[in-house]
């Protein structure tokens, strides 16, 4: 199928940007890499009357650290995050650990990380890791700009607070300690399908003690979620002896925090091949897994900081 006609601007400023989103006699669209957005208008789901390409606005490429955050340019691709060493301490290895699931090479080097934010999809892998970790949306509009926290910046499926004349012009990330160990995995059906769930989590311990948890739910209800519940049950607990494999016992504070994350935070909607109760037993097997994961992955920094790389 072709799309329904539209116009087509392409921007070489932010401003300008802007000011064609802000012709509110047409419905409008952005495009960066138009991973979602092409097939949508192929199928005619989408139908602008304008395409706004901002391919060309220089101003919205690169990431960089800017104090204690690293701030993604709205044309960043996804690919970009594949390094580990790409963004420094564990929000790089954590964002390496997540890029991998997005679809398939061609795509995550087209696609963006802002690209997903305005998208919104509920299984969308960058959209939960932002919530958890109390990401920001930047966003330019005919009123100046503005930053949205991104957990008041998703409001459903594919609905977000940007309004239709705002463009994304960034997102902000915290920057993890290096006390900090994080983990992701992700189960779908074949590889090219979206998550049926995924779950990334950040566990910073002191004193053997679990100081903060950051637990992200992908595909766990009609937004990106974060399990407090299943964080506040974990926070000031001892973190004791890992077990030795990747099964963790019922009794382990990260099952329990598993079955909490499935029953108390998550609000999982039935799909094909995904019912509600099937999602809730993989969201427990994968919070209590990605959490040893974390934990392992903590370890493994103290041990490289002290010269032992066994």
């Amino acid at each position: 199928m072709k799309p329904a006609p539209f116009d087509y601007a392409v921007p070489r400023t932010v401003a300008e940007a802007v000011a064609a989103l802000g012709d509110t006699r047409r419905k409008a669209q952005v495009v960066a890499g138009g991973q979602s957005l092409i097939l949508e208008m192929h199928l005619e789901r989408v139908r602008p009357e304008l395409v706004v390409d901002i391919n060309r606005i220089p101003e919205l490429d690169g990431m960089r650290v800017e104090g204690d955050e690293l701030r993604v340019g709205a044309l960043v691709r996804h690919a970009a995050f594949e390094p580990p060493d790409a963004v420094p301490g564990p929000l790089g290895t954590l964002l390496a650990q997540a890029v991998v699931n997005i679809a398939h090479p061609p795509i995550r080097s087209r696609g963006t990380m802002a690209g997903s934010y305005g998208w919104a999809h509920p299984a969308s892998e960058w959209c939960a890791i932002g919530v958890a970790l109390d990401a920001t949306v930047e966003l330019a509009g005919p009123d100046g700009a503005r930053s949205v926290a991104a957990r008041d910046y998703f409001l459903g499926p594919f609905r977000t607070a940007r309004l239709p004349q705002e463009l994304i012009t960034a997102v902000r990330l915290p920057l993890l300690g290096e006390n900090t160990g994080v983990g992701f995995i992700e189960h779908r059906r074949t590889h090219f399908c979206f998550a049926q769930v995924a779950v990334g989590t950040t566990l910073t311990v002191d004193d053997g003690v679990i100081s903060d948890v950051r637990i992200a739910l992908v595909n766990s209800a009609d937004r990106p979620l974060r399990a407090r519940a299943a964080e506040d049950a974990l926070r000031g607990s001892e973190l004791g002896a890992l077990p030795a494999g990747p099964r963790v016992r019922d009794e382990h504070p990260f099952a329990r925090a598993g079955r909490i994350a499935a029953e108390h935070d998550a609000a999982p909607l039935p799909e094909p091949f995904a019912d509600v109760d099937h999602k809730r037993r993989i969201i427990a097997v994968l919070v209590a897994r990605t959490l040893l994961q974390a934990a392992n992955d903590r370890r493994a920094r103290l041990a490289a900081r002290q010269g032992d790389h066994r």
